[in-house]
């Protein structure tokens, strides 16, 4: 069952508001900063929920998702997806009330990050600079900065308020302050000021790192309990997401980053964090290829695969593509030029991780262990434009579809000036078959069973063997 239809209906109503005014320059930041990580779609719903609220207000006008499915061009599922992004990224708070005949929900616009916080954020900032390279990072951070004032060449003149202002006397000054006065400058009840908030950073999940694991293998003489202090902890765990650092392996970078006064220099942590990630994997630095499948489009959570195929849904739910990749190889790293094709469907086409999966496993299987980037742009588009998010949507539509994707393949070999010749068709893995009605594919040509079967083997037991030696 599709997950925004439990969560989310047209006739739903909502109400915009900002827990601050938000002001130009968050436009800069959301447009050149923000955008190239969520993409144009999410970037939309931000404007347009950030263009209901009246100017310079905090609160907008009740209305339905109907409205901005229209105003968006956009299905309710797309809608409910980018909310999700911006829930995610910090940008959105989300809030919920069931009413008798309808639920009402909150949207909560966050500012965006300042500046100085992204480019130092150490999650955020790492990613934008895979997302746009070396020389429009430079640039943008370039754009976002100024020179420097040398302070010591200067003098503070400022004056103070009582230097400028001086106070009345008594007698010049309201005879009584009487009790209307003191209820005028009393806010009315179930009204607030417009504040500016503190500043909404990217939220990770607690359960995405062991604490008691971490905490478990160290002494208080290694590192001292009061050293872990709530940023540095929030540190830890954001690190350990970006960089996919087992509690055991952070152990040792939090010692490194720890000084003679017992305190965690966080920006040593970051540096010792990167630095044992290029050591293991290069010079690259990690990219959104990392992530799995979010929790809202897993369909095998809390629940232990019964079938096979079941079995196959949880693994590509709960595995990064890169990480599938490395386990298909045996435990060898992926090359530049497929992790680049894994990112560009990502971030072009828009395809979570784990549908990303299924179309890795599915490519891999039709066309000789082999990523071809013609082949996995055309299926990518065509999953993006069928608005596919969950790995069971993945596998239902290559099942429907896999003699319009095997025609693809063999359409890339043949030359466009020969005829095309009667070619073999292997037959798919069990979670691809066709109806059983389907007798033939491509002109006639039988299938051959028993060396596809022996492929297929092979590549699941080439991914059991490394998962026993890991």
């Amino acid at each position: 069952m599709e997950q925004h239809w439990k969560d989310l209906l047209p006739v739903d109503r909502y109400i915009v508001r900002t827990s601050d005014i938000l002001q130009d320059n968050d436009r800069k930041v959301l447009t050149l900063l923000y955008q190239p990580l969520i993409g144009s779609k999410c970037f939309s719903l931000y404007m347009t929920l950030w263009s209901e609220l009246e100017q310079n207000r905090v609160w907008g006008e009740e209305s339905t998702h109907h409205s901005i499915m229209a105003i968006m061009q956009s299905n309710l599922r797309e809608i409910y997806q980018e909310r999700l992004k911006l829930e995610g990224i910090g940008l959105l708070k989300t809030f919920v009330s069931d009413q008798e005949d309808f639920r009402l929900f909150v949207y909560e616009l966050q500012p965006p990050l300042p500046p100085k916080n992204f480019f130092t954020d150490g999650v955020l900032n790492v990613y934008l600079y895979n997302r746009l390279g070396k020389n429009k990072f430079t640039t943008l951070k370039r754009f976002f900065s100024d020179e420097e004032l040398d302070a010591t060449k200067f003098k503070p003149i400022t004056k103070n308020f009582n230097e400028v202002f001086q106070s009345v006397n008594a007698s010049e000054m309201v005879t009584k302050i009487n009790e209307e006065m003191n209820n005028n400058l009393q806010l009315d009840r179930n009204r607030e000021y417009v504040k500016r908030s503190t500043i909404s950073e990217v939220a990770v999940s607690d359960n995405v790192f062991n604490f008691d694991l971490f905490f478990a293998g160290i002494s208080e003489v290694m590192i001292p309990q009061k050293s872990i202090t709530p940023k540095v902890k929030d540190a830890i765990k954001k690190l350990a997401f970006l960089y996919t650092i087992d509690p055991i392996e952070m152990q040792n970078i939090v010692m490194s980053a720890l000084d003679h006064n017992e305190t965690i220099d966080i920006e040593k942590l970051r540096k010792s964090s990167r630095d044992w990630y290029q050591f293991e994997n290069g010079d690259n630095l990690p990219t959104l290829s990392e992530s799995i499948q979010p929790l809202p489009y897993q369909t095998m959570v809390n629940r232990e695969p019964s079938t096979k195929e079941e079995e196959l849904i949880k693994q590509l739910e709960t595995i990064s593509p890169r990480k599938l990749l490395i386990d298909i190889s045996g435990g060898a790293e992926p090359s530049s030029s497929d992790l680049q094709i894994v990112e560009d469907v990502m971030f072009g086409q828009k395809l979570l991780p784990g549908v990303v999966n299924v179309l890795i496993y599915y490519v891999m299987l039709r066309t000789d262990m082999k990523l071809s980037k013609a082949y996995v742009e055309k299926i990518a588009g065509h999953w993006s434009r069928k608005n596919i998010i969950t790995v069971t949507d993945a596998i239902d539509l290559a099942k429907q579809e896999h003699r319009q994707y095997q025609n693809w393949a063999q359409s890339k070999k043949e030359p466009k000036t020969t005829k095309r010749k009667p070619v073999r068709t292997e037959m798919l893995p069990d979670w691809l078959h066709q109806d059983q009605d389907d007798k033939t594919v491509n002109d006639g040509a039988k299938s051959e069973p028993n060396e596809y079967e022996l492929e297929k083997k092979q590549l699941e037991e080439r991914i059991k063997n490394f998962k026993k030696k890991t």
